[in-house]
């Protein structure tokens, strides 16, 4: 997933420029790398060895070719040069965002993270292996998966240089998943690493910067995300997709000190000129779910549902679009979209990116409450609370949520799990900020026929059990009608609906 400058001029640039030509591994796929000719596998090799800091950068000419052809697939046995060649396949597919084969071309060659096939490979290109793999999965939204082959990698790498490929992988793996406590850990390491080998800056890892990036996104940290685009643009200026992510972070920087017109424009800007057509998938992906929360932000629920519309989430939801569209749909009173839509998020049968999947715990959560389901709303919120304070996440999951219900169910885990309290200080803090100050449902004059008759009833002295003999129904039907009411006033209690009905009427 990592772009990288120019290549140097060729009489400065030890590297071999390979005279390649495009499409060389077309056609029916063979055993390992007997489709490679022999300028490809060069060039294959030539990027392998730049992988890691200390022999310069892949070439940008190289990194085109190979992002075309798919990696080798299930040789006899593999042998290093197999792996390598198949780590610069993956590594560029990454890198020039080359991933429609999804998932499959891993599931090619392993099984989890173990290859399908017998292998005679050194640690060293076993682990350049496990990286290129790693690399890819989170460039395609499987973070989980890129955690898992970059602890493969660093259990192989017997360098510095692997050490720190390896490291920058988990580190950005473990970010898109929203471990943030481990994923800032390991990219510190990274970083002490990188810097104690005094590797020349442009050979830093572009998986490192987008590692800092996602996680001052999950923290809304203003300043990580200004000091990450600086970075890439002075690091990888020169490189459309590096500068499409500084781009890109600056965005959600400009959400979060909520200079929202700022915000839309730059996000509609990358969305519709021809500059996606040079990013990555997953920096796309976070510039689409930023433009969603401003259009939400600016009450046009229904247009956020339309510039979703043609999004699909990826195996492992590492972007979530059902979350993203369930914002919306908490705005327009669509409890039952919405918990129908996020049904599939919560099955256990999921490997669901835990980054992604705390604000659709929050978001179901009020839903649930909505269509009278309490207990399994508290239950939800009890939940996204915990993978909150267990993983170091910040206050953006609950990001556009309705302020008064948020409030309250937030209130009642930490009532149950007082344990929390200073561990989610920080988070309780910024909830004011993050969530909408109205609840965004259907307006007052949108009460149902039913609904404006008990409305008429708020304003007597009758209890709601003096109500409901009244109806002829239940207590439990009266409460949870009350519930439906006060959302739509955007009220809490029987004095305010009143005092709102009045105003209405008045």
């Amino acid at each position: 997933m990592t772009p990288w400058p120019r290549p140097r001029r060729d009489d400065d640039d030890p590297a071999p420029i390979v005279e390649l030509k495009r499409g060389a591994s077309a056609g029916p796929r063979s055993p390992g790398t007997q489709h490679f000719d022999p300028p490809l596998r060069a060039a294959a090799l030539a990027t392998s060895a730049r992988l890691t800091p200390g022999r310069g950068v892949p070439l940008a000419r190289h990194l085109s070719v190979l992002a075309e052809c798919r990696p080798p697939t299930a040789p006899r046995v593999w042998t290093d040069v197999e792996a390598l060649i198949a780590a610069s396949c993956y590594a560029a597919r990454a890198r020039r965002d080359a991933l429609s084969g999804g998932a499959d071309i891993v599931r090619d060659n392993f099984d989890g993270v173990r290859l399908l096939r017998p292998a005679q490979l050194s640690p060293a290109a076993r682990s350049q292996l496990y990286a290129a793999v790693g690399e890819y999965c989170s460039a395609a939204g499987r973070p989980q998966m890129g955690a898992r082959f970059g602890a493969e990698a660093l259990l192989f790498a017997d360098t510095p240089s692997l050490r720190y490929r390896a490291l920058s992988v988990m580190a950005l793996a473990r970010a898109l998943n929203g471990e943030v406590h481990l994923a800032e850990t390991t990219v510190d390491e990274a970083s002490t690493l990188f810097r104690e080998n005094g590797w020349d800056e442009a050979e830093a890892a572009y998986a490192e910067m987008l590692a800092r990036g996602t996680i001052a996104v999950v923290r809304m940290d203003v300043a990580g995300l200004r000091s990450v685009a600086a970075r890439l643009r002075s690091t990888h200026g020169d490189d459309a997709y590096a500068v499409f992510s500084a781009d890109a972070f600056e965005v959600g920087a400009s959400m979060f000190t909520q200079d929202f017109g700022t915000a839309l424009a730059a996000a509609r800007n990358l969305l519709l000129s021809g500059r996606r057509r040079s990013s990555h998938r997953m920096l796309r992906y976070l510039v689409v779910s930023v433009m969603s929360d401003l259009m939400i932000a600016h009450g046009d629920h229904l247009g956020a549902l339309d510039l979703l519309r043609p999004y699909e989430s990826p195996e492992g939801h590492g972007a979530c679009f059902a979350m993203q569209r369930s914002a919306a749909l908490l705005a327009l009173g669509r409890e039952q979209e919405l918990l129908a839509g996020t049904d599939e998020c919560v099955s256990a049968d999921l490997d669901h990116c835990l980054r992604t999947l705390v604000p659709v715990l929050a978001r179901r959560a009020i839903a649930l409450l909505r269509t009278g389901n309490e207990r399994g709303a508290r239950e939800s919120m009890r939940t996204a609370l915990l993978l909150v304070a267990r993983n170091g996440m910040s206050a953006a999951p609950f990001s556009m949520l309705p302020r008064t219900e948020t409030a309250a169910l937030v209130g009642d885990a930490l009532r149950s799990h007082p344990e929390l309290a200073d561990t989610l200080a920080p988070v309780l803090r910024k909830l004011e900020l993050v969530t909408a100050g109205v609840e965004r449902v259907a307006s007052p004059v949108a009460l149902t026929p039913r609904e404006r008759e008990l409305a008429v009833l708020l304003r007597s002295r009758r209890t709601t059990t003096e109500i409901a003999l009244a109806r002829g129904v239940s207590v439990n039907t009266i409460k949870s009608q009350l519930r439906s009411v006060y959302r739509k006033l955007e009220v809490t209690t029987r004095v305010e609906a009143a005092r709102r009905l009045d105003e209405i009427d008045g």
